[in-house]
């Protein structure tokens, strides 16, 4: 089974990268190692730390980043998602105060991957989005971050509502993955 490093440090990333990829042993990045996101899109900031963590630890990395877009918000927190409040209940207090009484909540969640060899050189990326819009209040007590206010109209669920398979099916990171698999297999 390939090893792959996890570019990440949110425990609720490591555990539904290790759920997308069952046929990888997937394993969170050394502790203590920061990177900074400087670049200007989700696929650049993926692209920056899946580089950096493979020459660090000389082994397969992947990364991902993403971010919840709001519409009514000129595309924010976006890039900033994760910095938008120290907590996800600061963050989602945030994000529903700068709403207010907006009637216009469509938003999406994008999320961005990279993998790099070991040399740090990027060969497989995709992207995946996922639709649907802001509520007033959270509903569901799943998943981590917005997912209680993320609300998927198809579904007629938020992300905390859904059980993890529907959200891997239906959720960004889930669509990035699977558009991601085919490059996967061409590597191993």
């Amino acid at each position: 089974m390939p090893r792959l490093v996890l570019a990440t440090a949110n425990p609720g990333k490591v555990i539904e990268f290790q759920a997308y990829l069952p046929d990888w042993d997937c394993v969170p990045r050394p502790a203590g190692l920061e990177i900074e996101e400087t670049g200007d899109t989700f696929l650049a900031n993926a692209c920056l730390k899946a580089t950096h963590i493979a020459r660090l630890t000389g082994e397969w990395a992947i990364a991902d980043d993403s971010g919840l877009m709001v519409d009514a918000l000129d595309g924010s927190p976006g890039l900033y998602s994760a910095r938008y409040g120290t907590t996800d209940a600061e963050r989602i207090e945030r994000l529903l105060f700068e709403l207010g009484d907006e009637l216009e909540r469509s938003a999406r969640f994008v999320c961005a991957l990279a993998v790099a060899d070991p040399t740090g050189t990027i060969l497989a990326q995709a992207e995946g989005v996922c639709e649907g819009e802001i509520l007033r209040a959270p509903r569901g007590n799943g998943g981590f971050g917005y997912d209680p206010i993320f609300y998927v109209p198809d579904q007629g669920l938020t992300f905390a509502q859904m059980t993890p398979d529907l959200k891997r099916q239906v959720g960004h990171r889930g669509r990035a993955l699977a558009a991601l698999q085919p490059q996967l297999q061409a590597l191993v």
